[in-house]
């Protein structure tokens, strides 16, 4: 069997996004959204539970048989890479997915994200969302946000990660990061005392429960400025998420607190480049006007896709705004670009319309 350390050594050096170790499969990469296999020998059920072993111990290891599902981070030293892992099961056989993370945080430049993105870091207080399905790049966006508030201010940083993906150095800011798991059992064992610790700025990983998600906008309506990501693929549903996770009888004061506390949501999803390698993230913006913190208040979501449409002159637009023009600029394909868009026949009427022009 060979080493994780050299598998995973093969995935830097090939720039793959994801390992994958499968029982009866030689180890899986991603390069570019590709799955490619590697020339490894194809790996044992015995192969697998010696690699997760070696990663994580006994102890760990026990807990993982027990929940059938784990997960944490690690790190090659030869080149120098971290990862963010999970481990499961699968038909009665141990599985591993491995997501490369760099080991310097992006900036917003590098990112290809919107320039608005930056103002959030100016913010005071309040709650800022960034959504998307796993894999869109949410956590890296969190990062680089935090990073510019470490530049710019002399600010009180504490992110609850499970696990923890960007090891933020401290530059003006003073940070400390706690991991789900090893510093904290759970998000919300975490967060219950984390106003008492002085905090100006607050990431949780995400807001993936009730109490998660009440300690969030509690913070954020007291004076904090909180991070926090949601699985959800516009900034509508994140909203409509929001206040589903809390019970019937409470969704009228969730639905208050949400409007107070809201300052802005991104969602983003990933696309393959087409002018050069690597990937590029298209973006919804939601930023909270007065309209917007209306349509929450009153139940009248379904309005703020039309809010976001005309509201452009803000720095609001829709995920259809962005694809097309990623695809104008020559960043994405146009058959994907159309693929991928909320409203197909629109896209495409936009498109040749553009080109035209």
């Amino acid at each position: 069997m060979a080493e994780i350390t050299s598998i995973l050594a093969e995935a830097v050096t090939r720039e793959a996004s994801d390992v994958h170790i499968n029982v009866g499969m030689q180890p899986i990469i991603r390069v570019n959204t590709e799955l490619v296999e590697m020339d490894f020998p194809i790996i044992s059920n015995d192969d697998a539970r010696e690699i997760l072993l070696s990663l994580i111990g006994q102890d760990k290891f026990n807990k993982f048989e027990q929940a059938r599902d784990f997960d944490f981070s690690t790190s090659i030293t030869d080149p120098n890479q971290r990862f963010r892992v999970n481990a499961h099961y699968q038909r009665d056989t141990i599985a591993i997915a491995f997501r490369l993370i760099s080991d310097t945080v992006p900036s917003i430049e590098e990112l290809n994200l919107p320039e608005k993105i930056k103002e959030f870091a100016d913010l005071p207080r309040g709650l800022v969302l960034v959504t998307g399905h796993t894999g869109a790049g949410k956590s890296t966006t969190l990062a680089s946000a935090i990073g510019l508030i470490n530049k710019k201010y002399r600010k009180r940083v504490i992110t609850i990660e499970d696990p923890i993906e960007y090891w933020l150095v401290n530059d003006m800011c003073m940070i400390e990061q706690r991991e789900v798991g090893s510093d904290c059992p759970d998000f919300a064992t975490g967060l219950r005392h984390i106003l008492r610790q002085d905090p100006d700025v607050i990431m949780v990983g995400e807001m993936r429960d009730l109490e998660t998600t009440s300690f969030a906008l509690t913070a954020a309506e007291t004076g904090h400025l909180v991070f926090s990501t949601l699985h959800t693929p516009n900034a509508s549903q994140s909203i409509e998420r929001a206040i589903d996770i809390y019970p019937a009888n409470q969704q009228t004061q969730a639905r208050t607190m949400l409007a107070n506390a809201l300052q802005a949501v991104v969602s983003q999803t990933l696309f393959r480049r087409i002018d050069e390698p690597g990937m590029v993230p298209s973006t919804e913006i939601l930023l909270c006007t007065a309209a917007v913190r209306n349509c929450i208040r009153e139940n009248r979501i379904y309005e703020i896709p039309n809010i976001i449409e005309t509201s452009r002159r803000f720095g609001m637009h829709t995920m259809d705004n962005s694809i097309a023009e990623l695809c104008l600029d020559g960043y994405i394909d146009k058959e994907e670009a159309i693929l991928r868009s909320n409203n197909r026949a629109k896209m495409e009427k936009a498109l040749a319309l553009a080109r035209r022009g």
